[in-house]
């Protein structure tokens, strides 16, 4: 918006096109006031420019590994006293991050063409009695062999589990192939 007013200001003025867009124009003359003398910005913004170009030696040096947590200690011992929010802040605005020790698993993938189900209870999930209602959930465990995938049948009065599948994918066999960990529903007694 400040470059639509900075290109149209002297042919249309600046309070009818910030009437327009609904910002004040109060705002947009500190902005061209901070763009002319940028000592007019905020401490926290003069602070955060000395920060940067530390926090990236200091990221860089680390040989790209250190997060926010590890870039801030190291900081505060070579005496630039900094919050640690502030390390995770400009971090995120430099675009940098840790490198992180555990695998990244993508466990929900959004497929916008599979049908989705019907909530037939308006999310009024009460029942009066057993075996009046049922619902299913879906979770995901780790396993010093790969992911398990576990789908369960939860009967709404008791709260309980009435029935369970497990499998090492996520899609049940519903492809036609079944792999060796497929099991039928089984259903408690």
């Amino acid at each position: 918006m400040r470059a639509f007013v900075d290109k149209h200001r002297d042919t249309l003025g600046v309070e009818p096109i910030c009437k327009v867009l609904q910002i004040a124009p109060s705002g947009y003359r500190r902005h061209a006031a901070i763009r002319r003398d940028p000592g007019l910005r905020c401490a926290r913004a003069r602070r955060d420019e000395t920060l940067l170009p530390d926090i990236r030696r200091v990221w860089e040096t680390n040989l790209k590994v250190y997060g926010a947590n590890k870039v801030w200690h190291q900081m505060n011992r070579e005496g630039l006293t900094v919050a640690r929010c502030t390390v995770e802040r400009l971090m995120r605005h430099l675009g940098l991050q840790g490198v992180r020790r555990c695998k990244v698993v993508r466990t929900t993938v959004a497929n916008p063409a599979a049908p989705c189900p019907q909530d037939r209870v308006n999310r009024h999930f009460k029942a009066e009695r057993p075996n009046q209602l049922w619902v299913s959930d879906f979770t995901y465990v780790s396993t010093w062999q790969g992911w398990l995938y576990v789908a369960f049948v939860i009967d709404v009065f008791a709260r309980r589990i009435v029935g369970w599948r497990v499998s090492s994918s996520m899609h049940f066999g519903t492809d036609g192939k079944r792999d060796s960990s497929h099991r039928l529903l089984k259903f408690c007694d």
